[in-house]
């Protein structure tokens, strides 16, 4: 009889445990299904998240689109890197991103790696920049440089490290050299445009990804040589002298009408957005491209880039509807 009780105890304690835990099951039931519409309504996961990456100098235009975008999509997150072109390139083509910021035009080798992970894209021109030869403020004898004196200074191979070795009159004082980072869309624009070969240059400058780190390098050394997009002068022109181009067609400063006409050359190019197709299916990133374009005229210029034609801009719109 004791054995039986004990038994009969032991059954009814493990059936009152199994009860407890039915009713602590369904009480959270509804707790649950409430977390979910939560969730689903904010965007759970990356059902409301644009992801972007590339490069550093369109991303003030893609951020402030993104910004503006927001006020009217608060429920849309759209996190911006900024890896540079090639950087994000490489993020792009295997699927990770949805959008990619490019100074430059996609090449073989990364079209044939979005190839091999199934990734289908459209280019989409957004804007011009001029990319900026720079000094020191505190410079006071450097003006305008030829496309020649650029490229002694800048191509594979040069020792310059003087100014009085740039012109004849020039100071003896050494030049101290700043630029873009060898994923830079950037760096490979303008190691094509004025050593006539993407990727050619001297190795030894001091190199960033970003363009912050460039401005105060520039601004904080009198004998300060480097490039970068007009955006970042136009930001950052109380600290920076702006260097005239002469590419045999007399001294030109990069302005939005000689960014615009291209008579800023050869330093006057198209900023780009790629776009993973598979992306174009959901209706938040349609809305945020065609936002992009209705607003990419006033938002370039207002972050010191110049706008497209609305032609153009309807190209791009024609594109987007060509795949919904």
């Amino acid at each position: 009889m004791i054995q039986t009780a004990s038994n009969n105890s032991n059954l009814d304690s493990k059936y009152l445990k199994v009860i407890r835990r039915r009713r602590i099951t369904v009480s959270l039931l509804p707790v649950l299904a409430i977390l979910l519409t939560i969730l689903v309504a904010c965007g759970a996961g990356d059902s409301n998240t644009i992801e972007i990456d590339g490069s550093s100098t369109v991303f003030p235009i893609t951020q402030a689109v993104a910004e503006e975008f927001r006020k009217e999509h608060p429920h849309v997150q759209i996190p911006i890197g900024i890896s540079g072109t090639g950087g994000g390139f490489r993020r792009f083509t295997t699927g990770e991103t949805a959008i990619s910021n490019a100074s430059r035009e996609i090449k073989d080798a990364e079209r044939e790696q979005a190839a091999e992970h199934g990734v289908e894209f459209i280019e989409m021109a957004v804007a011009f920049d001029g990319l900026s030869v720079l000094v020191s403020t505190r410079n006071d004898f450097v003006d305008c440089l030829t496309t020649d004196e650029i490229n002694k200074i800048w191509d594979r191979g040069s020792t310059v490290d003087n100014w009085s070795e740039v012109r004849d009159g020039f100071p003896d004082q050494t030049v101290r050299l700043y630029g873009p980072d060898t994923s830079s869309g950037t760096f490979d624009y303008f190691t094509k445009a004025i050593n006539g070969q993407a990727q050619v240059s001297r190795a030894d400058y001091t190199a960033s990804a970003d363009d912050n780190v460039l401005v105060q390098g520039i601004a904080g050394d009198k004998n300060s040589l480097g490039y970068f997009g007009y955006a970042y002068y136009k930001e950052n022109e109380d600290k920076l002298k702006i260097v005239g181009v002469d590419n045999g067609n007399g001294c030109t400063s990069p302005t939005a009408e000689t960014i615009n006409s291209g008579s800023y050359a050869p330093l006057s190019r198209p900023l780009y957005l790629y776009i993973n197709v598979e992306a174009l299916q959901r209706p938040d990133v349609v809305a945020f491209l065609n936002f992009y374009l209705d607003n990419a005229t006033e938002l370039a210029q207002e972050v010191g880039y110049v706008g497209l034609s609305e032609a153009e801009y309807d190209v791009g719109r024609e594109l987007i509807a060509s795949y919904q």
